[in-house]
């Protein structure tokens, strides 16, 4: 199979999806997407199903093959960039690279599964088994509305295949961490901060001791860390705080550490009479470990890469993906299939050209030889 040819089109599909914006938020548009890919599926030969949803765009499934079990494929189509962004940040070329919102996360993975399936099919290699494509609408606010349908179809799969970038030197993403949040509200006493300061109970003072304890949670040796990143309190200068909040993210990866931090974060206790700390959160992507099974499934793909003349190494992140939902689930998974590149949500996210086709040279590999 000749993917060099298929460079072209890549790029043109990549560029249609990169410019057809589609945040989270905005159901409208990720629906735009939604048909793009449903009707591109369609043209491969796929059955479709819309699975609709209220508030965040539908859900699409393609599905080429019947019978039970299969490979299961995972991708995206929401992003983080709000509509207008490529006013500002207009998708380019440039020394071997695109640029654009969304061009990494993750537009450039759903252009590598559409061209790989297209290549095997028109060489005639496709799979016996069922391939089932997944393209979902809100993985990048917590896959809310997606995760109980992907967790559904993993359980039926032989093998999950998620789509999200390479780490930057091609490495695949063998663990993730898990991904927690945690709010923190306490509440004092206002007071005028002149006449009666002493009547007071300064809510953001005691806010102060508690990140102190939460910031000591972290054990960079069990890889868990927690990041108070968000802080907000009081009215004016001259008043007393009454209220004060605060977002913290949790990242961790060993067994028991989120059932650690959480018995820590509720309990919590006040250090200043008068006020009290209300705790909410939870841990809303489990980790995804390099395990036995991971360890198996990894070097099963790299033999079938080596074979295609491709070198495929092992890495992590502590950034979620679905990925992290089916990694408990026992099913196996390879995740970071989708193309290289850096700059993930930023104005200089972009993509390696080369790297589309040797991601859909790879992604055929594992489809008609797993």
């Amino acid at each position: 199979m000749n993917f060099d040819s298929r460079k072209t089109e890549m790029i043109d599909l990549l560029r249609k999806l990169v410019e057809t914006e589609s945040p989270t938020h905005d159901k409208k548009a990720v629906d735009q997407v939604g048909a793009i890919l449903a009707e591109a599926s369609q043209k491969l030969g796929a059955s479709v199903t819309i699975h609709p949803q209220e508030k965040r765009g539908d859900h699409i499934l393609a599905r080429w093959g019947t019978g039970e079990g299969g490979i299961l494929l995972l991708g995206h189509m929401d992003t983080v960039f709000p509509l207008g962004t490529l006013a500002e940040m207009p998708l380019y070329e440039k020394e071997g690279k695109i640029f654009g919102p969304g061009v990494l996360d993750m537009k450039s993975g759903l252009v590598i599964i559409l061209t790989a399936i297209a290549a095997l099919r028109d060489a005639g290699k496709m799979p016996r088994c069922p391939i089932s494509v997944l393209f979902t609408s809100d993985e990048e606010v917590g896959s809310q509305t997606s995760r109980a349908l992907i967790e559904k179809l993993a359980v039926d799969s032989d093998l999950v295949l998620v789509l999200e970038s390479a780490l930057p030197d091609g490495s695949l993403k063998t663990w993730r961490k898990g991904v927690g949040d945690f709010t923190i509200r306490v509440t004092g006493r206002a007071a005028h901060a002149g006449g009666a300061h002493a009547d007071g109970r300064n809510a953001i003072e005691e806010m102060a001791y508690q990140i102190l304890k939460i910031q000591k949670l972290t054990d960079y040796e069990k890889g868990t860390t927690l990041n108070v990143g968000m802080i907000n309190g009081g009215t004016a200068g001259n008043v007393v705080p009454e209220t004060a909040e605060a977002k913290v993210d949790l990242r961790v990866l060993q067994e028991g550490e989120y059932e650690r931090i959480t018995l820590a974060m509720q309990s919590l206790e006040s250090v200043l009479e008068g006020t009290s700390i209300e705790v909410s959160g939870e841990l809303n992507r489990p980790p995804m470990p390099f395990d036995a099974t991971m360890e198996a499934t990894f070097e099963k793909a790299q033999n079938i890469a080596t074979r295609a003349g491709i070198l495929l190494k092992a890495g992590g992140s502590g950034g979620a993906s679905d990925g992290n939902f089916v990694a408990p689930l026992g099913v196996p998974l390879l995740d970071g299939l989708g193309a290289v590149g850096e700059g993930l949500h930023s104005s200089r996210e972009y993509v390696l050209i080369d790297s589309l086709v040797e991601r859909t040279r790879l992604l055929a590999g594992l489809l008609q030889e797993w």
